[in-house]
């Protein structure tokens, strides 16, 4: 895609047809202040550049029917979710419906050199299968602070030898389209708010808890990323004074006690300590345990494995507390691989976010769980480079 919008009424009306569908000439109107005369310009300067066609007569509203207007239906946009342990490529179309997805084990610290690879398969494989025959624009998310404007990763705690890679710049000349890179979490912000949970909501909190936690802060519909791109990096945010030694250094971070990592090592001491018949079976028989095995636990009602979960979300929950007291959300997201845990961890969450922040914070605070688990970050990848590429050039 080489076209873009030449002006912000062009922009506005190509994120509406992409967040609404097609619609007709006379609905574009309704929501856009432009004369009829300027908006019939804007469309058919947008419908010359290839980025909308028309498609079809539109419902009559009285009087002559109008064509109604459509996202080009050949875009097609990369979403790129690389994860502490795993990594999912998806590609959509330009309205963001996922058209094939694939999901593949990866460590984060084999490198990016060895994660890029594997990358570059998964898109080529999804390309093989007639999804796309090339991507019109790419986003990457990574499990760690970026600099937003360079695209590139800042000192990440789980990711070693990722500080500074040029990550936009080299995947931009291996895919040969433009790239954006984000912090995971702010991608499943966008995904859960673009198709998920989230669609009706403008100021949330999207708590990921994965290999680690981490959060992202939507304002007025928009991702808040902070003045250098660190915002809601809650993980580190010290939940016991002189604790644990944590992956960045620090002591006593919320991602010392709870996540993916923490909870598989407090379940596999649990276990050799005999606290746990059914987390000892499990570690005998695979040699290690991960936050499914507490969470598979937990459902038989073995009682470590549920103690470890409330523990985790009550310490999250209190972290959160502190976060809704101080930004009074409209809506507080649980997602990321812990979340398998279920309601178990989300009754403690909830309970502690309900006893210790404001009841005029909580009285009308919706704490719950995302609904679109592991299509949230592909998905809101492809939302970022679609807001890049729906921007004036």
């Amino acid at each position: 895609m080489t076209a873009r919008p030449a002006n912000a009424h062009q922009a506005r009306l190509l994120r509406l047809l992409r967040d609404g569908g097609p619609n007709s000439r006379a609905q574009l109107g309704d929501q856009i202040d432009l004369s009829r005369s300027k908006l019939a310009v804007e469309i058919d300067r947008l419908l010359e550049t290839g980025l909308v066609i028309a498609d079809g007569l539109a419902a009559s509203r009285g009087g002559r029917r109008s064509h109604n207007i459509r996202l080009a239906p050949g875009l097609r946009l990369l979403g790129v979710d690389i994860g502490a342990t795993s990594v999912d490529v998806a590609v959509t179309n330009a309205e963001l419906e996922i058209l094939g997805h694939l999901t593949q084990p990866m460590d984060v610290r084999e490198g990016p050199v060895a994660v890029f690879e594997q990358v570059l398969a998964m898109a080529a494989k999804l390309r093989a299968s007639g999804v796309a025959e090339g991507f019109d624009g790419a986003g990457i998310g990574v499990p760690g602070p970026v600099r937003f404007p360079e695209g590139v990763p800042v000192a990440p705690p789980i990711m070693p030898g990722w500080d500074g890679f040029p990550v936009r710049e080299a995947l931009s000349q291996e895919l040969g389209c433009p790239v954006m890179v984000d912090n995971d979490v702010n991608l499943m912000a966008l995904g859960e708010q673009h198709a998920g949970v989230a669609r009706s909501v403008k100021d949330f909190l999207c708590v990921k808890i994965g290999t680690g936690i981490g959060c992202g802060i939507v304002v007025g519909g928009e991702v808040y990323r902070g003045t250098t791109g660190s915002a809601g990096d809650i993980g580190h945010i010290q939940a016991e004074p002189d604790g644990r030694p944590c992956a960045c250094g620090n002591h006593g971070c919320l991602e010392a006690y709870f996540g993916g990592a923490a909870l598989a090592r407090d379940a596999e001491e649990a276990a050799r300590e005999g606290r746990s018949a059914e987390l000892a079976a499990r570690l005998e028989a695979a040699g290690g345990l991960a936050a499914t095995d507490v969470a598979a636990a937990a459902s038989a009602g073995d009682a470590t494995a549920l103690d470890l979960i409330r523990a985790g979300g009550t310490r999250t929950g209190q972290v959160i507390a502190g976060l809704v007291s101080f930004f009074n959300p409209g809506l507080v997201v649980i997602g990321g691989g812990v979340t398998g845990l279920g309601h178990t961890l989300l009754a403690a969450i909830r309970t502690q976010v309900y006893r210790q922040s404001l009841p005029l914070a909580t009285g009308n605070l919706p704490i719950v769980l995302g609904e679109l688990g592991p299509a949230a970050g592909v998905t809101g990848a492809a939302r970022l480079i679609s807001d890049h590429l729906f921007s004036p050039a």
